[in-house]
């Protein structure tokens, strides 16, 4: 059975944003009265902060954990090193020529300004590259530290 339309179920999040964008800007229009729902989601979005940095630190201990049972179950640990090596030499390279050059360069682009004078303004530009949700804390913490950008923006 093929779905058409309608009939695709999952969450609408266009819908969702523009809810948000809407009550905000109705909370803002209320002025003093919609201070206390503004101050709650702040509060709300710290507390989720928090909790996203809780995760961040302990899940690396439970992959941690799941990798090395599938370690110990591999019967030939020589191949499993060399694969592993040659993946990480791949990805470190990877990561050298990404972060050194290509985000240079579109820092460069966009701003006509040597971007290795101003180190901290890639830190804008890096974790808005990646795609995990988990950079957030990170990301939003260094926009508004070393780039001096509003709260409210970020």
């Amino acid at each position: 059975q093929i779905p058409v339309g309608t009939e695709i179920e999952g969450m609408n999040i266009l819908g969702l944003v523009l809810f948000a964008l809407v009550l905000g800007v109705a909370l803002k229009k209320l002025g003093p009265e919609g201070e206390d729902l503004i101050r709650f989601f702040n509060s709300f979005n710290e507390a989720t902060m928090v909790l996203v940095t809780w995760i961040m630190w302990y899940v690396p201990i439970g992959i941690m954990f799941l990798v090395g049972s599938k370690i110990v179950e591999m019967e030939d640990i020589v191949l499993l090193v060399t694969s592993l090596g040659k993946y990480i030499f791949a990805s470190i390279l990877g990561h050298v020529i990404h972060g050194g050059i290509i985000l240079p360069l579109i820092y460069f682009a966009a701003t006509r300004q040597n971007p290795y004078q101003h180190p901290d303004a890639l830190c804008f530009i890096s974790p808005c590259s990646v795609s995990s949700s988990a950079t957030l804390p990170s990301m939003i913490k260094c926009i508004e530290e070393n780039n001096r950008v509003d709260k409210r923006i970020s």
